[in-house]
């Protein structure tokens, strides 16, 4: 059950930009506190919308979860695009902001949000993965790849390996279950996995700088 400090605006069906408020103020509900325990009644008590309106835009809690899941994807893919014009030629400031900014957007996760995910709207959870998975071969091969170039990264192993290597860890620590079992969180957990793949591959020349 959410707890509401603030009264929000009064929101109708004809409200400018009602479901775009409507996800953002969802938002923080469904990542911090999960999502079962989060009704559509609560949503709308909290909106101070009718429930009319609610599911005028959205049918059902699973699809409100999916605007929510489509909004955090486009925001870190939005994110990811500007630091890679920011860097286009420095490997080690975009290694470091785009570590930061990934670490950031994980600490929003909490266990209870992905545990629930996995369990009551499994066709969302194999939706986060699968764009998760696209991400990190797209981001992450640029810079093994670009890595390579400079000399940061290791050439006696192959990017495409490093990928996976990076893929099938990140599928395997980062599940409510493994982060629970290893007293860690999702931020935590990935932090891990980045360390000692990145710090694997480095060259002496990459530890340096």
């Amino acid at each position: 059950m959410m707890h509401p400090t603030t009264k929000p605006n009064q929101l109708s069906a004809t409200t400018p930009g009602v479901r775009s408020r409507i996800v953002a103020a969802t938002r923080a509900h469904f990542l911090s506190h999960g999502f079962r325990s989060v009704t559509m009644d609560d949503l709308a008590k909290e909106l101070a919308v009718s429930k009319k309106t609610l599911y005028a835009h959205f049918p059902s809690k699973i699809a409100l979860l999916e605007a929510v899941i489509d909004e955090k994807f486009g925001g870190f893919e939005s994110k990811l695009k500007h630091l890679s014009c920011e860097h286009p030629h420095d490997l080690s400031a975009f290694v470091h902001q785009l570590l930061a900014f990934a670490q950031q957007e994980l600490d929003e996760l909490k266990p209870s949000f992905i545990r629930d995910m996995r369990q009551k709207a499994p066709q969302v959870f194999e939706k986060v993965q699968r764009r998760r998975a696209e991400l990190i071969e797209r981001y992450f091969g640029k810079l093994f790849v670009e890595g390579q170039r400079t000399g940061m990264f290791r050439k006696d192993v192959s990017a495409r390996f490093m990928i996976e290597l990076l893929l099938n860890a990140v599928q395997a620590i980062v599940n409510p279950a493994k982060v629970e079992e290893l007293g860690l969180t999702p931020k935590t957990a990935f932090e891990s996995v980045i360390k000692v793949v990145l710090e694997g591959v480095l060259t002496p020349q990459g530890r340096k700088i």
